[in-house]
């Protein structure tokens, strides 16, 4: 099956794609594009998955440049192929020919690019990062390497929706005490459960960090079994893994 990749107009030309799970060699409750080196998928099957991606991106897999990503709000600036992937949660590059990776199954992907200035970003956003600053911390490391914050373009990528993702009144406490007007985020669901809008949070974090450009893909993990691995979906199925899917983006 050919590989589905999810692209944007405001990145375009410059080659990126959220990659969905269709086209893979997985199977099982990994069925299809499972990128996750972390993951309980047969390693060799995992490796013919990443050549696919690496294929359509046009690049040896070693010129892959992923993150040990820890929900953080640390960025990795590549400037040469590194020894090993760094500690971070997003990565941004001048470097041609080198594709940043970033790995989710609900948190959102994110890529960045100043076209201008022959500057690109990945960042892994959940809700701890999206709240500690890892969008604007991708977005000042580029500035390090050239680029310019009016120019800079974001997409996030295909994340959980707000209609599925059900928290306690804690994880709302954790927001409004951030910002009070966080509470626009949220809408009532049953009994003391609420829904948040990650999507909308992320834009919004963007957007006041002085990204013209933002979008999102508007593609719900969680609700597309068919084209999206999902973290708590395959949690409440108590399925023992799931799978990760991949976004990437290149000079």
């Amino acid at each position: 099956m050919t590989l589905e990749i999810l692209t944007s107009d405001v990145l375009t030309p410059i080659t990126h794609g959220f990659f969905t799970r269709r086209g893979g060699a997985s199977s099982g409750v990994f069925s299809g594009l499972n990128c996750g080196i972390g993951s309980t998928d047969q390693t060799d099957i995992v490796k013919i998955n990443r050549d696919r991606v690496a294929d359509a991106l046009g690049v040896e897999d070693g010129a892959m440049i992923g993150v040990r990503q820890v929900h953080s709000a640390d960025v990795a600036i590549v400037t040469e192929v590194p020894s090993d992937r760094p500690v971070a949660d997003a990565a941004v590059t001048n470097i041609p020919g080198l594709a940043l990776t970033v790995l989710t199954a609900d948190c959102q992907p994110v890529l960045f690019a100043d076209q201008e200035a022959g500057v690109v970003g990945v960042a892994h956003a959940g809700w701890r990062g999206a709240l500690d600053g890892i969008l604007e911390a991708t977005l000042n490391a580029m500035e390090t390497l050239g680029a310019r914050r009016s120019s800079i373009a974001a997409v996030i990528g295909p994340s959980i929706s707000q209609r599925a993702y059900e928290v306690g009144p804690e994880f709302f406490e954790t927001f409004l005490t951030d910002d009070p007007h966080n509470a626009r985020f949220f809408a009532n669901g049953q009994g003391d459960r609420l829904h948040f809008d990650l999507p909308a949070y992320g834009l919004h974090r963007l957007r006041e960090a002085g990204v013209e450009q933002a979008e999102w893909t508007r593609h719900c993990t969680y609700s597309d079994e068919g084209r999206f691995y999902s973290y708590r979906r395959s949690t409440h199925a108590k399925e023992a893994d799931y799978g990760r899917l991949i976004s990437a983006i290149r000079l």
